[in-house]
């Protein structure tokens, strides 16, 4: 649900830092408990904010601010919650697609969980808040696999149901706001990752038009066309990170085995049924299974009849958008569940 763009590399370093900063004066934290309208909306916003008046982040674009302000400033004492409603000027005027209500639970932060947090969001780790619906108590997890835990939820049963909640949704490489039920009463989670890299690995019209399509999605991206640099890179891929392979040599063969031996990432190549069916018999050849097989993309994107190198980058960003939320990629109206989940 990254579509509004906000929730880039350079503002979840920047909330980080002010977490940091903030994380001795008596921190309270906003997040999202439920909401109803708005259209798609970025996961994982949160407004921090001191008893002072000071604050940091925002809200659906601002829309919520007015509500979730003096809310932070009150809820670094004690949890509240707060129901705050955007009417259709204010939500589009702040970008949103319509309007819209939200229940917002404010909590306080402890100074412990709030420096593993803002350092984890200000260097780019993948992060973790977690929370009991009321906001009474709280952890944080932070570490490439989530490992590193600060704080508690009140009983060993409620951490290890955040924790492996949270571990699950981070394989799908997304940013993600969940309630998380339990035989104790609802967690709220709200999980960060890192933004994408997209390896465009091969020159031509397809790798021009996924830069603009990634530049559009608030993903970075990087070319390479030396074989050492792209094994090197997939070799450091986080879960959230994407390899298009364009070039069709054989030697590029030793990307994706990279990719499958590491175990992390999307790992997408281009190349028609034949050049798909060579690259098979190669891998097979070297002694990747079927099952590893499997978590190759290709020929990589959706099938959605793309024709033009901008179309192909469609295509292709929309099937590594589907596969991080765990979905297939069907129409949207045949779709169970609520839309915009």
């Amino acid at each position: 649900m990254a579509t509004l763009g906000r929730v880039t590399a350079t503002s979840l370093r920047d909330l980080g830092s002010s977490l940091r900063r903030l994380a001795g004066s008596g921190v309270g934290v906003v997040r999202v408990l439920e909401r109803h309208g708005f259209g798609t909306v970025e996961s994982g916003q949160m407004l921090v904010g001191t008893a002072a008046g000071e604050r940091a982040g925002e809200l659906y674009r601002g829309a919520l601010d007015d509500s979730a302000a003096p809310l932070a400033a009150a809820s670094a004492a004690a949890p509240q919650t707060r129901d705050a409603h955007v009417a259709e000027a204010a939500a589009l005027d702040a970008g949103l697609a319509c309007a819209g209500g939200a229940t917002l639970l404010g909590h306080p932060l402890p100074a412990g969980h709030a420096e593993a947090l803002g350092a984890a969001l200000e260097s780019g780790v993948p992060a973790a808040l977690v929370s009991t619906a009321d906001g009474a108590t709280a952890l944080v997890l932070t570490g490439p696999a989530l490992e590193t835990v600060t704080g508690e939820l009140g009983s060993p049963t409620l951490d290890e149901a955040a924790a492996a909640a949270a571990r699950t949704l981070l394989r799908r490489g997304a940013t993600v706001t969940e309630q998380i039920p339990t035989e104790a009463g609802d967690l709220l989670l709200d999980l960060w990752v890192p933004v994408p890299t997209v390896l465009i690995v091969g020159a031509g019209a397809i790798g021009d038009a996924l830069t603009a399509q990634a530049a559009l999605l608030g993903w970075d991206a990087r070319s390479e066309s030396g074989l050492d640099a792209t094994v090197a890179a997939v070799t450091a891929f986080s879960d959230a990170d994407v390899l298009v392979l364009l070039d069709h040599d054989p030697a590029f063969d030793a990307a994706l085995l990279a990719g499958l031996a590491h175990g992390r990432g999307f790992l997408g190549a281009l190349g028609s049924r034949r050049t798909q069916a060579a690259r098979r018999e190669r891998l097979l050849g070297a002694g990747v299974t079927e099952e590893e097989l499997a978590q190759v993309h290709g020929p990589v994107g959706l099938d959605i009849g793309a024709r033009t190198p901008a179309e192909t980058a469609v295509s292709i960003v929309a099937q590594v958008v589907a596969q991080r939320s765990g979905r297939a990629g069907a129409a949207l109206a045949a779709a169970p569940g609520r839309i915009g989940a």
